[in-house]
């Protein structure tokens, strides 16, 4: 009996040793950012084509502009986006560059938490320095708002944060936006929205068991998405086999309009209305090329 017991204690002293080691385990880098002049315009064109926007402003229950608290409902518990105004308390009003850098690019709080990847910093980490100076000073405009997001209610053990750093060991591995010489300028742009800001392979790629894309399976659509729904395979084989063509996804992308003459519904319907419809023409060429033409 009481080598059981002395055998428990040692496993809960360890355990405790292991998950104290887990939360004083320091993650992420600094960046250097603070000398870069940002562009207002080009960084809310990003912003919106990053999803900021949407996801950022609870328009079900008519809230302010990036003040948060949109819901996102996941097999590991419910989601709100936080407060992105410039309010000093409930916003990020106090930040700085370079936290926000950190923040966008390697999903780290400015106290040192990670983020939980419903944040796509996974997608944002190719950003470049200039993405985030403009970026930055497109935030600087938004006027504070002084309520704070909800907290998550997150279901054990995902609410405690000190464990994504395990997850990020595994699946985050960030990487700088790279272009393929061997494509033209606007394959190439088109690979940078969807792979980037765009996101477009956190809703249409399968995930696994711990809520981690399976990027062999990339853009080869998804079942079970937050909040309900499936999104479908938006590869080059599937999208040229259901007739799309650039033309047609083009107009899609504006529109909702599908060549069937049905309209997108659900989520890629608030993304449309939210996200692609703002964008420049060539920009949603660039992403019908990209996605009719395929990556490799």
């Amino acid at each position: 009996m009481r080598i059981w017991l002395l055998g428990a204690i040692s496993s809960l002293a360890l355990a405790g040793a292991g998950f104290a080691a887990l939360v004083y385990w320091p993650i992420g880098s600094e960046p250097k950012l603070s000398a870069i002049d940002g562009d207002v315009q080009k960084g809310a064109y990003l912003a919106r084509m990053s999803g900021c926007i949407v996801c950022h402003t609870d328009t079900e229950n008519s809230g302010k502009p990036l003040a948060g608290g949109t819901e996102l409902p996941t097999e590991f518990g419910r989601f709100y986006s936080p407060n992105l105004t410039t309010d000093a308390t409930a916003g990020i009003g106090s930040w700085s560059i370079e936290e926000f850098a950190k923040a966008v690019r390697q999903g780290i709080s400015p106290e040192g938490e990670p983020y939980y990847p419903s944040f796509p910093y996974l997608f944002y980490s190719g950003f470049s320095d200039q993405d985030i100076a403009d970026l930055w000073a497109a935030f600087q405009t938004v006027p504070p708002v002084s309520e704070p997001s909800r907290p998550h209610d997150m279901m054990p053990p995902f609410n405690l944060r000190a464990g994504l750093k395990l997850w990020r060991g595994l699946y985050f591995k960030p990487e700088e936006y790279v272009s393929d010489p061997t494509k033209s300028a606007v394959w190439n742009r088109g690979k940078y929205i969807v792979e980037g800001p765009a996101h477009c392979g956190a809703c249409h790629t399968p995930r696994n068991v711990l809520g981690a894309r399976k990027t062999e399976f990339a853009l080869s659509g998804a079942d079970q998405l937050p909040g309900g729904g499936s999104a479908p395979a938006i590869t080059s084989d599937k999208l040229k086999a259901n007739d799309w063509t650039v033309s047609s996804l083009k107009y899609a992308l504006q529109t909702g309009l599908m060549p069937d003459g049905d309209v997108f519904g659900g989520s890629m319907g608030k993304v449309v209305r939210n996200e692609t419809a703002f964008l420049t023409e060539q920009d949603r060429e660039a992403i019908a090329i990209y996605l009719l033409e395929g990556s490799n």
